[in-house]
């Protein structure tokens, strides 16, 4: 395969340049390093790298006539200035309309979009099927579904993959880096009063290899374990595995007005059409990213939520 991956200086794209660079696949990065890191996207054979934004209809234009891609990954969004709506509308609305232009153009097999399951809003209950209404209540949320809601106008064969917290090497974003790194620091913690499902990278990219297959069924999928685990959990997980004592006495506060109590996806339809299962336990998946975290360490921590007043 021929992949160009927009975002791929992120967690998400740069594990799948390591698992697919050594297959012989032909990779393309275009990331504007707003919160990607450039030495995930070495210069190696099989891969290079423009550095841009997918907002820039020339730059993405270039890009896919260029290096002629028969795939393309879609993974960059803008998430982390809640208040920046212009960014996110850039990037998420208008970014994705470039990639889907250029796509159509290049002739592309196959598009993969990595959607938020913040495309749900404030659910009616967990878990959530894939075909639960969209309601959406951030800037963040709001500009992704509207750049799904175009790549399913655009006839071109697409997957969108609407994620749990995937977890694993570079993960920058939630609780559990946040935790890692205020802990290590000798530094208080609070957890919300809330519950989420975690992926195990490996999963992850097992579900990527299945909708990237020519012939795969098209459509949009919930990709997660189906199972919820209180941010309570995660924080007594990062202390044990620090060495510190239990924090029977942490301060648990109700979550803010931007976040949402619950949020659990249900993979069975994933599962039905795709034969794909999470495999990985939620207690190896957070074993396996703190021994990351204990080789590499935690620098940035970044958060589509509002910092929290007071």
């Amino acid at each position: 395969m021929r992949i160009i991956i927009t975002g791929g200086a992120g967690c998400l794209g740069s594990n799948l340049i390591e698992h697919w660079l050594p297959r012989g696949h032909e990779i393309l990065v275009i990331d504007n390093f707003a919160t990607g890191k450039r030495e995930v996207v070495p210069a190696v054979p099989g891969l290079a790298l423009i550095e841009g934004s997918i907002a820039d209809r020339d730059l993405v234009a270039r890009a896919f006539a260029g290096f002629r891609p028969t795939h393309v990954v879609h993974s960059a969004a803008s998430y982390k200035d809640p208040a920046n709506w212009g960014e996110d509308i850039a990037t998420n609305v208008q970014g994705t309309a470039n990639v889907i232009e250029a796509a159509r153009n290049a002739g592309v097999r196959r598009i993969v979009n990595f959607q938020t399951v913040l495309c749900y809003g404030r659910p009616e209950g967990t878990p959530i099927p894939v075909e639960h209404p969209l309601r959406p209540f951030t800037s963040y949320g709001i500009s992704k579904v509207a750049g799904e809601q175009y790549l399913a106008l655009s006839g071109l064969p697409f997957v969108s993959l609407r994620l749990a917290n995937v977890t694993g090497p570079r993960l920058a974003i939630g609780p559990i880096p946040t935790f890692y790194k205020r802990l290590k620091a000798g530094q208080a913690c609070f957890c919300t009063d809330a519950y989420r499902d975690f992926l195990d990278m490996s999963d992850f990219i097992a579900a990527v290899d299945l909708a990237m297959m020519d012939g795969a069924p098209t459509g949009i999928f919930n990709v997660s374990s189906g199972t919820g685990h209180s941010i309570r959990e995660l924080y007594d997980s990062v202390r044990s595995h620090l060495g510190l004592p239990p924090d029977p006495d942490v301060k648990v506060v109700p979550v803010g007005d931007d976040d949402v109590p619950s949020v659990v996806p249900d993979p069975t339809w994933t599962d039905n059409v795709l034969s794909w299962q999470a495999k990985v336990p939620f207690d190896e998946t957070i074993r396996r990213l703190l021994a990351w975290y204990d080789a590499h360490g935690v620098t940035d921590v970044y958060s589509h939520l509002a910092v929290p007043k007071g």
